[in-house]
């Protein structure tokens, strides 16, 4: 199996392992860092008990992977279906107008996120690892950091570009400059994207990733009993 088929699980339970909350087989990033959660590849009855004794009842977790079926009583708020593009041929660079951002821009991040979209980041979701951004008079207008963290590998997330500076080439010249960090460390870059995401898609294809796998990701509440 490689670190990719189960991107969650492999992160924390790998290099992402200080971050892990966990009950049985079932394990999950803090509430105020990501909303993931991870399970084995054929979660059983008593997998389910774990991610409901875990993140309480009423909770809404997202678990990327295949398909799933919830036991009844359990609510699937949505399924994503995504595309996993792994970047071994990515062309890294550094960018000149890249500054490293830290929790003191949290603030203006998640600003940024609202605004456009690009998935979950929340107030700690920094600290997953490196974010670089692209300030103009003063404003963060883009942005690229790294999230998931599985063995040998590190995605690129939370890529955004502020819809008044689009069509400059900035989310293509962040992912290139975060990519930079990734290889110092010997690492590889990938990444996800939804599906329906076409112009992403072509992007990041244009810069060096291809297709590794589809995958899906899926939100469940937890019974409230």
């Amino acid at each position: 199996m490689s670190p990719l088929d189960n991107p969650v699980l492999s992160s924390l339970s790998g290099p992402h392992a200080h971050f892990a909350e966990q009950k049985g087989q079932v394990l999950r990033y803090p509430a105020d860092v990501a909303p993931f959660l991870a399970l084995p590849d054929e979660p059983d009855e008593h997998v389910w008990r774990d991610i409901a004794d875990l993140a309480g009842p009423g909770a809404t977790v997202v678990i990327a992977g295949d398909a799933l079926t919830p036991p009844p009583g359990w609510t699937v708020h949505g399924d994503i279906p995504g595309v996993q593009l792994e970047g071994t041929n990515l062309s890294v660079a550094p960018e000149p107008e890249a500054v490293r951002l830290t929790e003191a821009d949290v603030p203006e991040m998640l600003d940024l996120v609202e605004r456009t979209r690009p998935g979950p980041f929340l107030t700690r979701t920094i600290a997953l690892g490196t974010y670089l951004g692209i300030r103009r008079d003063g404003a963060l207008i883009a942005m690229a950091g790294e999230r998931f963290h599985p063995p040998g590998w590190t995605e690129i997330s939370a890529v955004c570009t502020d819809p008044a500076f689009r069509g400059q080439g900035l989310a293509a010249r962040l992912v290139r400059a975060v990519g930079v960090g990734i290889r110092d460390r010997g690492e590889l870059p990938f990444l996800h994207a939804a599906a329906s995401n076409v112009n992403a898609i072509r992007l990041y294809e244009a810069l060096g990733f291809r297709l590794n796998r589809e995958i899906v990701f899926t939100a469940v509440e937890v019974p409230q009993d």
